[in-house]
């Protein structure tokens, strides 16, 4: 199993300044549609609405389609379950409060369809996902801004 966990400061000098709500609604566009937030993702659709906190996705990540099931916790955390996939696991998406300071913090634990755990090909894919997913925080957070400063405009489809 893969584990790695990622926080950056979601504020930032010089850039519009971000508070829970605006994070949140950012996670919420991101869960819904992750294409203008995920520079890897090249298709993201959601398949079924399951109730307003829950909805299943395809994604296609890196050339490999999975479906995913959304789960959303108001204001504070998203979950995406791996259902199906070469990849299973979960990813985390929180936001964080340390003495008065906003952070977005990515965490997964993935397991690889068919390597060992510890391999050297597992540790190999370890490192290249780390490295995406530190990116995708940065892209993440790039959107939420951009929508903030009025750059971007999106509809929320979920509250």
């Amino acid at each position: 199993m893969i584990y790695v966990t990622h926080r950056l400061p979601v504020n930032e000098t010089g850039e519009p300044t971000l508070d829970r709500t605006a994070v949140w609604q950012g996670l919420v566009m991101k869960a819904d549609n992750a294409l203008p937030f995920v520079p890897a993702m090249s298709h993201c659709l959601v398949t079924a609405r399951l109730d307003d906190v829950t909805f299943e996705r395809e994604i296609e990540l890196f050339g490999d389609r999975y479906s995913e099931r959304v789960s959303l916790q108001p204001q504070q955390r998203v979950i995406f379950t791996r259902i199906s996939g070469p990849v299973l696991g979960t990813i985390v998406n929180d936001i964080e409060e340390d003495e008065g300071e906003l952070f977005l913090r990515f965490s997964f634990a993935l397991v690889l369809e068919g390597l060992p755990s510890g391999s050297p090909e597992e540790a190999a894919y370890a490192e290249e996902m780390t490295t995406q997913y530190i990116a995708a925080v940065g892209a993440t957070l790039a959107a939420i801004r951009r929508v903030a400063g009025g750059e971007a405009s999106v509809t929320l489809p979920i509250s």
